[in-house]
């Protein structure tokens, strides 16, 4: 089959691979622990549901502006204004597919092929794969000192004449780890100095533990919103556990955001109306539901800190926030995917493995499941990996017996 040379450069998603297997083996009925996971447990708030569902009654789910529809707009500028310290106009504000695509459309309105775009190591595995989706030169940046805090040395040492484009995620993943405010700081004054973009991923910036605020961006700028190099993106799937709604948005100059709904309305048209209508209900509704699943995800990361510290020859920086730990297994095993394999093949636990990432010898562990998945999961990791562990393991009434080395 012939197919384009831009389609033969794509890998495919490591975490939606992971997620169809732990489906497949979960209904022939498999005891599959899921840590590879980018999704949270709990519920969509209530107020999402129904407000899709007072759309759905009505029986009037129509196409909608490829921008998106308005209250959504309104719901989303009020957002901005209570977390980022910035009123924004309609114009400022595009409703996307996803945080994802509010990205890659992004990505479309700015990038030319053979262009870079920088982005700090360890990163999220679609950033590369949508770069070179557009034709352009993917450029991780892992940091010098061995730590997963990105200093601006570490990227200026890497920018280019074709550097169009610098993105930051922060919390991280896979990391965890957020970027400091004086890192924040100098990369959005570099960005404004050099005249390069700066796309802040944001969609885990209210899953942060330990006491600690979001940074925003908009608060290191002396610019208005229209002369900034800034795009702000964030969306409902993580801090809303509305991951299927698939609604995600960027803020950012007014004639940039026209392009992004251009494209966008080529590309897929405006998001679904019911979509829409949900992530409206969310934004507007009580906010319990993010303290909830906050304080939930918080404990869960202590329970697994505490279980992979008692581990011998694990290493793990502590996350600050997200759902992800990204654990160093190097001295078992530096080939994360081969590792990786025999988790899921040995004792059915999925993980994802750092080369995905950017990093190999680590593996993505997820903590948005339940106690008993992290603890138990984290014990058949340990069964396989202990060379003084007993020699049999029971997984319910199945007796599991080492036969590898």
């Amino acid at each position: 089959m012939s197919i384009s040379q831009i389609a033969r450069t794509i890998r495919t998603s490591a975490t939606l691979r992971l997620n169809e297997t732990a489906a497949v083996l979960r209904q022939k009925g498999e005891p599959v622990i899921h840590l590879g996971g980018g999704e949270p447990k709990g519920r969509a708030p209530i107020e999402a549901v129904t407000a899709a569902a007072a759309l759905l009654d009505s029986g009037e789910v129509r196409y909608t502006p490829a921008d998106g529809i308005v209250p959504l707009k309104q719901a989303i500028i009020r957002y901005t204004e209570e977390f980022y310290g910035r009123l924004v106009a309609p114009e400022n504000v595009i409703a996307s597919g996803g945080a994802k695509q509010a990205i890659y459309v992004a990505l479309q309105a700015v990038l030319n092929p053979q262009e870079e775009v920088i982005f700090p190591a360890p990163y999220w595995v679609s950033y590369p794969e949508m770069v070179k989706l557009l034709g352009g030169v993917p450029v991780p940046v892992l940091p010098e000192d061995g730590t997963f805090h990105p200093r601006l040395k570490d990227i200026e040492d890497r920018v280019t004449s074709y550097t169009r484009v610098i993105m930051i995620n922060s919390p991280n993943n896979p990391t965890g780890v957020m970027y400091s405010e004086e890192f924040i700081h100098e990369i959005v004054d570099f960005c404004e100095r050099r005249g390069i973009w700066l796309i802040m991923d944001d969609i885990y910036h209210r899953l942060i533990f330990d006491g600690r605020r979001p940074v925003s961006a908009y608060a290191h700028t002396s610019k208005d919103v229209d002369s900034s190099r800034l795009i702000v993106v964030n969306g409902v799937s993580k801090q809303y556990a509305m991951t299927g709604f698939r609604i995600g948005w960027a803020v950012g100059p007014k004639e940039l955001i026209r392009v992004m709904r251009d494209i966008q309305g080529h590309q897929t048209s405006g998001p679904s109306a019911l979509l829409q209508w949900a992530a409206v209900g969310a934004l507007k509704g009580i906010q319990s539901s993010v303290d909830s699943l906050r304080l939930t995800l918080e404990n869960n990361r202590n329970v697994m800190m505490d279980r992979l510290n008692a581990f011998d020859g694990v290493h793990v920086t502590r996350p600050d926030g997200t759902f992800y730990c990204f654990a160093d297994f190097s001295n078992y095993e530096k080939d994360s995917e081969k590792l990786s394999e025999l988790l899921l093949e040995k004792v059915r636990v999925v993980t994802v493995p750092g080369k995905e990432f950017g990093l190999d010898g680590h593996l993505r562990l997820s903590y948005c499941g339940s106690i008993k998945e992290i603890t138990e999961g984290i014990e058949r990791i340990k069964w396989v990996l202990d060379p003084n562990a007993p020699n049999e393991l029971y997984i319910g009434e199945r007796k599991l017996v080492r036969d590898w080395t």
